[in-house]
């Protein structure tokens, strides 16, 4: 079903996966004060919990779980695959490991293989959906890592191939963008009693998950999905309590969705949230407007927030200036004016965080750092820099502006992880080479139009 997994059988290497610090990287030195930094605990004052250091393993799409075209209960289920990779994640030194998107409805996925928790399952009963997430939670946690499971909905980010009529704040249809053959349907504003059904689908699913054994959850409200939708103006033309020129009221929907969960769950259980420090679009949000939304989420009640930013048609996960590429995170000018308003809420960047010294000169604007694609290939990564013999993430051999490259790369990584594989090794040219080719033949005899769809942002 999945079939860039096909790459991985294509590419030999060694079946063994080691977790002793730092695999495909090279020994370098650094300055004591990059680890004593990235070592520090950070202490989650709402919820009570710590992460025991500074990296956070940020979301990405594994589309490893069950799927069947028949039965909608027996879509979404996590099973052996997602179990190893996550172990393998959970034993490489991160304070705090976040799954890929866990969707709330079965008729509306990002794609085949997400993990889905309907508002029809039950917190409370034993059921395989139940069992499935509880091995997940056990194996992510062994080694002392907070697992939050991230929550999302994709609105009208949902291929027309899967819900030719999916549901948005308002009819704003995601227009000349294909992928993979598949357009996206014109949504339908969702009413009232639409939305309250969706926050009581984004809460069981917290309770689910307090249930399951998770540390807490993470609100994906960034990269234009449902709730990034409700928050942007660009796609938020309502005229009722949950939209118009008032932040507050396009935000609406989500501090409904805090509410709930901080009702509903065991008071130490964590509330995260990934949120756009910007959109690269006209009329979009505004740093100014995320500063003001992350001052609002403090409100109520929320951990930790992670800043990203982009939508499908800009992702914005590429370096614009001289001066970014430079400090290589994508979003950190954004974060320096973001985060002095915090005074609670604890603020992580993701995105761009290849070398140590850039990670380190984050952590003098935010509290943590994520990692997301580095993580595919060096699982371990935060053991190596702990350790001080690594001096960073391995430069990959593709243009890592080039989100369709790496997010492939990335997925076929995440595939070898859930066999107990080594990851192929990205600076080697030959490898890389190989999966490029291997790449494109896959594009030519599956792609153009037959509905299969390599990653998407997460």
């Amino acid at each position: 079903m999945y079939l860039i997994s096909q790459l991985s059988y294509e590419l030999s290497v060694p079946a063994t996966l080691p977790f002793d610090g730092g695999i495909l990287s090279s020994a370098a030195s650094a300055s004591r004060t990059i680890y004593q930094l990235a070592r520090l605990p950070l202490p989650l004052l709402f919820s009570g919990r710590t992460a025991k250091n500074r990296f956070l393993k940020a979301a990405m799409t594994e589309k490893l779980a069950s799927w069947s075209d028949t039965s909608k209960p027996a879509r979404g289920i996590p099973g052996d695959d997602l179990v190893a990779l996550y172990r393998a994640w959970g034993a490489g030194g991160f304070g705090i490991t976040v799954t890929g998107n866990i969707l709330i409805d079965h008729d509306h996925i990002e794609d085949k293989g997400n993990m889905i928790i309907p508002l029809s399952a039950s917190p409370t009963s034993p059921s395989p959906l139940m069992a499935g997430f509880q091995r997940l939670a056990k194996a992510g946690k062994a080694d002392g890592s907070l697992l939050l499971g991230q929550l999302n909905h994709p609105g009208r980010q949902c291929l027309s191939t899967i819900q030719p009529h999916p549901i948005s704040a308002s009819d704003v249809q995601l227009c000349h963008l294909q992928m993979f053959g598949s357009g996206f349907g014109k949504p339908r504003a969702a009413s009232t009693a639409e939305i309250q059904s969706i926050v009581a689908a984004f809460v069981n699913a917290a309770v689910f998950l307090d249930k399951a054994g998770f540390d807490g959850v993470q609100l994906h409200a960034a990269h234009g999905y449902l709730l990034a939708q409700f928050l942007s103006p660009t796609t938020n033309r309502r005229c009722d309590a949950y939209g118009g020129s008032c932040l507050t009221n396009r935000a609406r929907i989500i501090t409904e969705i805090a509410d709930g969960i901080r009702a509903n769950t065991r008071r130490d259980f964590v509330l995260a949230i990934k949120a756009n420090s910007v959109e690269f679009q006209d009329g979009g949000m505004s740093s100014e407007e995320a500063a003001e939304l992350c001052v609002l989420l403090e409100k109520h009640g929320f951990d930790l927030v992670e800043l990203s930013g982009g939508t499908y048609e800009d992702m914005g996960l590429r370096h614009r200036r001289e001066s970014t590429k430079a400090r290589e995170a994508f979003f950190l000018e954004f974060a320096e004016m973001i985060v002095p308003r915090l005074t609670r809420t604890r603020a992580y960047i993701t995105g761009g965080l290849r070398s140590t010294g850039a990670m380190v000169d984050a952590l003098g604007a935010v509290d943590g750092v994520g990692l997301g694609r580095p993580a595919c290939s060096e699982p371990d990564l935060p053991w190596g820099i702990l350790r001080e013999n690594v001096s960073g993430c391995v430069r990959p051999l593709v243009d890592d502006d080039d989100f369709g490259i790496t997010a492939s790369l990335g997925a076929l990584q995440m595939q070898r992880l859930a066999k107990g594989m080594v990851p192929l090794d990205p600076s080697d040219r030959e490898t890389v080479e190989r999966f490029l080719e291997a790449k494109r033949v896959w594009l030519r005899g599956f792609g153009g139009g037959r509905g299969v769809s390599l990653p998407s942002p997460v």
